[in-house]
């Protein structure tokens, strides 16, 4: 069984190095898709003798895709610059290896690092992932943002876990949500989607609601408390746009 390790990049100096790095040993390979980074990353990225492309900016969905048209093994595992294979994940992707697995795909845990700290409730764990997968059994949709694998077949789950290092700091975190509530918004547009006072004041309320008290994220402390609030804030942005969006045809 031989695995081609997939990762799309956009300005990712200060992260890529690790996350290649974690694949180390793991893949036989790896696919690199950069969108012209203005950064050192294709420089770093380069400096790995991985399999090198850079591709205009076509969205997260056609980005993956793209990869793995151009993986050369029949199994892909696909991570993102942010993202790290722990110890025990690596130990395991490595003993199914040595053999020709009986599924088509292979789902972990994700854990999240966030302000210093790993993340356990808040909706954000476990957040289980299918990542390595048969090339002809999976491929990545959405034309905007949160972009998801469709997969067919049959998953066995792993025990390790893979590690997110998604924000750098609270000020990433809100530039995030600025740019994600505005794809969000023109997704829901272009699905005919529409905008109300109900989304705008109470969803953002219920949001709140179900990530720190249902999904425990008073047990991650202050930490939950702002992911609650973060969260809440994107559903009022991604409503608000669309209103302004509609509004404004």
């Amino acid at each position: 069984m031989k695995i081609s390790g997939c990762i799309i990049t956009y300005n990712e100096e200060d992260r890529i190095e690790d996350a290649l790095k974690s694949l180390e040993g793991v893949v036989d390979e790896i696919v690199v898709v950069d969108a012209f980074s203005k950064d050192r990353t294709p420089s770093i990225v380069q400096s790995y003798g991985v399999r090198f492309f850079q591709r205009e900016w076509d969205g997260y969905a056609s980005q993956k895709n793209f990869a793995i048209s151009q993986a050369k093994y029949p199994w892909i595992l696909s991570i993102d610059a942010d993202e790290r294979l722990s110890e025990k994940l690596k130990e395991e992707i490595i003993k199914i290896k040595e053999g020709e697995p009986d599924s088509d795909g292979f789902a972990f845990k994700r854990k999240t690092f966030y302000l210093g700290k790993w993340i356990k409730h808040s909706g954000w764990y476990p957040d289980k992932k299918i990542r390595l997968f048969r090339k002809n059994s999976a491929y990545w949709e959405g034309d905007f943002v949160h972009e998801k694998l469709v997969f067919n077949g049959k998953v066995k789950n792993l025990e390790g876990e893979l590690l997110h290092y998604s924000y750098r700091n609270l000020s990433d975190h809100i530039l995030r949500i600025e740019r994600y509530s505005t794809l969000s918004a023109q997704k829901m547009d272009k699905e005919g989607e529409k905008s109300s006072y109900f989304k705008i004041f109470f969803l953002p309320l219920l949001t709140f609601f179900r990530d720190f008290i249902l999904k425990g994220g008073f047990l991650d402390g202050i930490h939950g408390l702002i992911i609650s609030l973060f969260s809440s804030y994107y559903v009022f942005l991604k409503f608000a746009k669309l209103y302004e969006i509609q509004r404004e045809k």
